[in-house]
């Protein structure tokens, strides 16, 4: 059990032994670190229900607790807190069996759920762009942590592959298509047929109407428009997939809102059947005039010349998910602007007689220099493939000059594992309801909260090693000694681990995790500079390899959960 769970225990026990309910037992890491390593607020908040003195409380807990094997005899401070330093040999057996074990130390979840994440969903027959980040990675990495801490995760790519955009892009494949370009640059090419009907529509009212024709004939099944709505599809899964390989990131489902659409009209008429929905100008709306916030703002599910909205697709995908995984909760990571719709869409779950945890993870925007919504200089949005290749790129110049000698093959794959990390950490780092300035300069920048600085600090760890594998050093046997402060600060960060993984899921905040690192990464530098490790003798350099090694595999593990890798040199 984790040092601070066994604190947490032991608690709790002497609450029990005092006549006081369990539940008031909380120990975190000190606030102030000059009075304590780990804290409990107790004794206070047993107080206020117990209407005692505070201190009272805490010196009749002390009265019952037994920690002399773990720490220094507690103290009472302040309006009641107790605090508690840790023994360095409590310390260091504390790090000791974290280096043993496998998930170093993290606890998997008392009530493993199962919940889906709907993350990405990007749009068929457009190309990915920067507004997709923020959803894919934070979507992503949410999902490794939960499945880390033992919930079972569907990941959800819902694609947005149904919509009046079809009309045009069949309309312009019947007569401006240049197959040449289809195979070379398929997003492209669909675009650019997108684009030019688009343009012809604000001129022309008979393409106009021809378009919506092309759009009526493909919804009622004709086999012409079907077979090339499905070629869109399948050339954007394509450019879709590539993208996500390279991200490294996967998905358990990918259904498109086309699955769906057979279920909406039965959906419409089974809610006006049952009073949940009623025709308010011809429209079929869901009121909530339960919910003072949503009073004068109804959920439209079907406009007035029948035609079906988000909102009805999303109630529909609700009512799937409810059969086929029987969610305890489901996750809708996209960004803050959809609140009005989710707040709508989750109220109308309610009255459909969905009980799970609904949560939209909403997220903040992408600037440019100019601090507006990040843009090409041609007002167009930046392509995430495009960003992507130049985060690379970037790197690649970077790790040429600092390691011109290494193989160029070699060269590209550190680049990318660096490239790729520091957009996912520059993206994850932020409290994910921030918007955040765009700087190539500082996601790649070995110094800061930073990817490249983390894996840096891993890299660091790693030649280490292989300097003590020339001098014959080995590890194997080694026991961790805590003697010096900055061994203790690095030691007691390092048993923090499991803690922030579960604080990130209480509020889907994986820059939690950002932050852990990255004061993980500072403490052992501290560390390397305080403690002399390959120029130690004996027992001491064998802790101290031994205490760098569990660094890099909580820094490892730590990264990987937010999907980024670490390359063995830089």
């Amino acid at each position: 059990m984790p040092l601070q769970s066994t604190l947490t225990s032991r608690v709790a026990d002497a609450l029990a032994a005092a006549g006081i309910d369990r539940k008031f037992a909380v120990v975190t890491p000190a606030a102030d670190t000059r009075f304590g390593d780990y804290q409990t607020n107790a004794a206070m908040v047993a107080a206020k229900s117990l209407k005692k003195n505070p201190r009272e409380v805490a010196a009749l807990i002390l009265a019952h607790l037994s920690v002399e094997d773990l720490c220094e005899t507690p103290q009472v401070a302040g309006a009641g807190f107790i605090n508690f330093k840790i023994l360095n040999a409590a310390l260091a057996d504390a790090v000791n069996a974290i280096r043993v074990d496998e998930r170093l130390g993290v606890e998997p979840a008392v009530t493993p759920q199962t919940i889906v994440i709907d993350f990405s969903s990007p749009n068929v027959a457009k190309p990915m762009h920067v507004g997709h980040i923020r959803s894919t990675i934070l979507g992503d990495s949410l999902a490794r942590v939960a499945r880390h801490l033992g919930h079972r995760v569907i990941t959800d790519n819902h694609i947005g592959d149904w919509g009046t955009q079809f009309g045009k892009v069949i309309y312009g494949w019947k007569h401006f298509l240049n197959k040449e370009a289809l195979e070379a640059a398929p997003i492209e090419e669909l675009v650019r047929l997108y684009r030019e009907v688009n343009a012809l529509e604000e001129s022309n009212p008979q393409i106009r109407e021809a378009v919506r024709g092309e759009l009526v004939k493909l919804q009622q099944g004709d086999e012409e428009n079907r077979t090339i709505w499905k070629q869109a599809v399948a050339y954007s899964w394509k450019e879709f997939e590539r993208l996500y390989g390279l991200l490294d990131i996967s998905f358990d489902e990918c259904l498109g809102e086309s699955f769906y659409n057979d279920a909406l009209g039965p959906l419409v008429e089974r809610l006006l059947a049952s009073g949940v929905a009623e025709i308010s100008e011809g429209a079929a709306c869901i009121f909530f005039r339960d919910i003072p916030s949503l009073e004068e703002k109804p959920c439209l599910i079907r406009k007035g010349d029948g035609g079906y909205l988000y909102a009805t697709t999303d109630l529909a995908t609700l009512e799937y998910r409810e059969e086929r995984w029987k969610p305890d909760s489901v996750w809708y990571v996209t960004g803050a602007p959809q609140q009005l719709h989710f707040d709508q869409v989750f109220a109308a779950a309610r009255k459909l007689g969905i009980k799970g945890d609904l949560r939209h993870v909403a997220f903040g925007s992408i600037l440019g220099e100019d601090r507006k919504m990040m843009k090409t200089r041609s007002g167009e949005n930046v392509e995430l493939g495009a960003m992507l290749h130049e985060a690379m790129e970037r790197a690649l110049a970077v790790v040429v000059e600092k390691n011109p000698d290494l193989p160029i093959e070699e060269q590209k794959e550190i680049a990318k594992i660096i490239g790729l990390g520091a957009v996912k950490y520059a993206d994850l780092m932020q409290h994910r309801l921030t918007d955040y300035l765009f700087s190539w300069e500082k996601m790649l920048s070995f110094q800061g909260n930073t990817a490249p600085y983390l894996q840096n600090a891993y890299v660091r760890i790693r030649s280490i090693f292989r300097k003590a594998a020339e001098s014959g050093v080995s590890t194997e046997e080694a026991a961790i000694i805590i003697q010096d402060p900055a061994e203790r600060a690095l030691a007691l960060q390092i048993l923090q681990f499991g803690v922030v993984l579960h604080s990130v899921l209480e509020d889907q905040r994986p820059n939690l995790l950002c932050l852990y690192l990255y004061e993980l990464a500072n403490n052992f530098h501290s560390f390397y500079e305080a403690c002399p490790i390959l120029k130690s003798e004996g027992a001491i350099r064998e802790s101290r390899l031994a205490l760098a090694e569990v660094t890099a595999k909580v820094l490892k593990t730590g990264l990987g959960l937010l999907g980024i890798c670490v390359p063995e040199r830089m």
